[in-house]
């Protein structure tokens, strides 16, 4: 497992951007593929994207199809997600969640290790 850290969130106007970051702690991100996931309260954490160990395949939910990039650098351990045209509906608790493969997925129980989150809070 790695520890992760998220930083980037807060808060914004309906139409702004934001770029999120997550961050290894102590160990590098090499050969693990990093998603984020976003959580409100008394709601399921649900995917918003994922990029495999390359940064080559990546994957992204349909809710943020067309307005949000993932990637990564790897020399520094570091993944992105740039959000454009940011909705009331996208406030959330975002975490980011690395596995222990290279392939990314969507699925919550493929990551085995979690950032605490970064709070996202969009006006409308």
């Amino acid at each position: 497992q790695v520890q992760l850290l998220e930083l980037g969130g807060g808060y914004v106007q309906a139409g702004d951007s934001l770029r999120l970051s997550c961050q290894t702690i102590g160990r590098t991100f090499r050969g693990y593929a990093v998603g984020w996931f976003r959580q409100l309260p008394a709601k399921e954490r649900e995917f918003v994207a994922a990029i495999d160990w390359s940064g080559i395949n990546t994957d992204y939910a349909d809710s943020v199809k067309g307005r949000s990039t993932i990637s990564r650098d790897n020399s520094i351990n570091v993944v992105y997600l740039q959000m454009e045209k940011l909705k009331f509906e996208d406030t959330a608790v975002y975490y980011c969640a690395a596995r222990d493969e290279g392939d990314s997925s969507a699925r919550i129980s493929d990551y085995v290790s979690w950032g605490q989150g970064t709070q996202v809070s969009v006006s409308s």
